[in-house]
């Protein structure tokens, strides 16, 4: 049977993504449709597809003064989903799923997770379709400078570079905070501890001793080649989940046991419940009554001030687009989109489980559970999970959940440079985004340089804003620490905002070209060369999913509302203006980089000022990227069926009952490693 989006008496081109032509917008002419597909789908001896720019060692593009400035293509979808898994796994979770659930109580804060995952699901899913048809340099704000207008992009590259080095300047303060573990001795006699103390003896280290070591850690493996790191970062994404889950399993097993309750759900129960009684936005002090609001307005404030709590904890999904440019799965083994469902997938589900879990053993009202303050973040002594094993009296377990709460600060502030550096590299890529000044020009071809493929002075630029996390040593670090995160999660937030609505864009240009409108612009002489852009029609598209546009418009509303209401509590009287700045510096920052880009490249006279949008022109040169066809590619080695990967698909043939159970153990395998 004809296949209805091929054009008959067409010489069908090689698809753009080959590794068999060095200029993927070059095509090699075929005189049969069947002999098209037949090449289309056969494996190519080149065991790694690589895009122009992205090659191996021994082919590096060397730029004029004789020093690289690309990367290596090697990682592999194993490492880059946990990577996205481990920079996602840091303190937030432990360290601020306590304040969400003392916030909303315990069943409102597994929502807010759930709802806030959603969001997360949604920016992620649209950013990762673009990037697997296109897996350009700096992905998430590539899009953003084509569709909507340079300027756009100038200032969301930026934003999300100072996001990413915030969060690893944080994640180091963290550290030091953990250090700092202590447990009241009011507290544990209140609750029946068998131990007089609960704390570590290097609590009395001067910070700064922390900061250094873990700067160090920070830059020595990010210096490593990209596969080393990969392998580095799924052992600790592997140690991460195993640990996550084994902290579902230990709640569920201290709760099911009932030594101190009767009921299992003891803390959904009178004086508790679901959710909390009241939201307490401000406390009493002198003679100031304090603010708290009951009822309705009570319940619906305190819900949504946990989705803002719980953001921080999901940020970092996006550092699996980043990898792209380093990736040489992307034909294959279709590693954006596998990544970006499994981290959607697992974040979502152990995140949920987590609080759940542990909302079981420790009550809402409990009082180290509450720090009111806006923006602060304290150490391991008040994690919720800390406290369940306090509560239910099991010896040695605080101390080692503290010891692995430092682990998992450190394994993610590693990450976050990691993808810090990525972006630097990305804007320095870009002559536009910099001064046409000769010193300008000389730091941009630096951090340009790669060696080994790794951008080394873009990762020592994006390391020595780490040096903030000196301020531990200040008194009020742990509000220094939830202000820098606070200035993290608006900059993502207006960056997810961004690519939802820049989604919307991209669609519609698909949609365009697949209408011819756009054949003069893309270079486009023959109708047959639209097929690669047919998201429905063709199977080979690199990341199906449907209803794409409304998650992108459901996206884009959540992350405004997000944006726009997370420093509420900000604008209570009397107004504090250090958490206010916190929460809305990185908007009027935002508009100002905007502003700069646009008179830098358009001047001050109205009558020049018009969009700059590049959309597709340019972008044939790195895809779109063609997957192999599910019906002729070779079958898989392990069950014998041709499916793509991560596609459950069962024998039908008599007698297949061995092949079917390794069908099953296949996609089990694919979707859990």
């Amino acid at each position: 049977m004809a296949d209805p989006n091929l054009v008959e008496g067409y010489q069908y081109p090689n698809p753009p993504y080959n590794p068999n032509y060095q200029n993927y917008g070059q095509y090699a002419p075929q005189t049969d449709q069947t002999q098209y597909y037949a090449q289309r789908n056969t494996p190519t001896p080149d065991p790694e597809p690589k895009h122009p720019g992205l090659v191996n060692d021994s082919e590096m593009e060397i730029g004029p003064d004789g020093r690289s400035t690309e990367l290596r293509q090697t990682l592999k979808e194993r490492h880059v989903n946990m990577i996205g898994f481990s920079l996602t796994l840091g303190v937030g979770l432990f360290l601020s799923s306590g304040k969400a659930i003392f916030i909303a109580g315990p069943g409102l804060a597994v929502i807010a997770y759930l709802l806030t995952g959603t969001l997360m699901w949604s920016a992620m899913a649209t950013m990762a379709e673009m990037t697997a048809l296109f897996p350009v340099k700096g992905p998430t704000f590539e899009f953003s400078r084509r569709f909507i207008d340079e300027s756009v992009g100038f200032a969301s590259a930026w934003m999300l570079w100072i996001s990413y080095v915030i969060v690893a300047a944080a994640e180091i303060l963290a550290v030091t905070e953990i250090m700092r573990f202590q447990v009241p001795p009011d507290y544990l006699r209140s609750v029946g501890y068998p131990d007089d103390t609960v704390e570590w003896s290097v609590a009395s280290v001067d910070p700064a001793v922390w900061v250094g070591i873990v700067l160090v850690i920070q830059v020595v493996i990010n210096l490593l080649p990209v596969r080393q790191y990969g392998r580095l970062e799924y052992i600790f994404g592997c140690i991460k989940i195993s640990f996550l889950v084994a902290l579902i399993m230990i709640n569920t097993v201290l709760n099911a046991r009932k030594q101190f309750h009767d009921d299992r759900f003891w803390t959904y129960e009178t004086p508790w419940g679901f959710s909390s009684a009241n939201l307490t936005v401000r406390a009493a002090s002198g003679d100031d009554p304090g603010v708290v609001y009951t009822g309705s307005l009570g319940t619906f404030t305190a819900f949504w001030t946990a989705m803002v709590t719980s953001f921080f904890s999901l940020m970092g999904w996006d550092v699996i687009l980043l990898t792209a440019p380093e990736n040489k799965d992307l034909q294959r083994e279709e590693t954006i989109k596998i990544s970006s469902r499994k981290i959607a997938l697992r974040v979502i589900l152990l995140y949920a489980l987590a609080v759940f879990t542990v909302g079981l053993n420790v009550p809402y009202t409990d009082d180290s559970l509450r720090n009111l303050t806006l923006n602060g973040i304290t150490g391991g002594q008040t994690s919720v999970f800390v406290l369940a094993a306090i509560r239910e009296q099991v010896p040695f377990l605080p101390h080692f959940l503290n010891g692995f709460f430092v682990f998992s600060a450190c394994t993610t502030g590693i990450n976050a440079l990691y993808s810090a550096s990525r972006i630097l590299h990305a804007i320095a890529s870009l002559r536009d985004f910099w001064p046409q000044w000769g010193w300008v020009e000389s730091i941009r071809s630096r951090l340009e340089t790669t060696r080994l493929g790794v951008p080394m002075n873009s990762v020592f630029a994006s390391w020595l804003v780490g040096f903030l996390a000196f301020l531990s040593t200040k008194p009020a670090s742990t509000e220094i620490l939830g202000q820098m995160t606070a200035v993290a999660s608006t900059s993502t937030l207006i960056v997810y905002a961004l690519n939802c609505f820049t989604f919307l864009l991209f669609h519609k240009e698909l949609e365009n070209i697949c209408a011819g409108e756009k054949d003069e612009d893309l270079g486009i002489n023959h109708p047959g060369e639209r097929i690669h852009f047919k998201r429905k029609a063709l199977k080979q598209y690199p990341y199906h999913s449907h209803g794409q546009w409304m998650r992108a418009l459901y996206g884009l509303v959540f992350c405004i509302l997000m944006i726009l209401f997370q420093g509420w509590r900000t604008l209570v009287p009397p107004i504090s203006v250090n958490d206010f700045v916190a929460s809305y510096i990185a908007i009027l920052l935002f508009l100002f980089l905007s502003l700069v880009y646009f008179f830098k490249s358009r001047g001050f006279n109205p009558a020049d000022w018009h969009r700059r949008a590049n959309k597709f022109v340019g972008l044939r040169a790195v895809g779109p990227v063609v997957v192999d066809d599910p019906d002729t590619r070779e079958p898989c080695r392990f069950c014998g069926m041709r499916h793509r990967r991560g596609h459950f698909v069962l024998p039908d043939q008599p007698g297949s009952g061995g092949r079917k159970v390794k069908a099953v153990l296949e996609w089990i395998w694919v979707w859990l490693k």
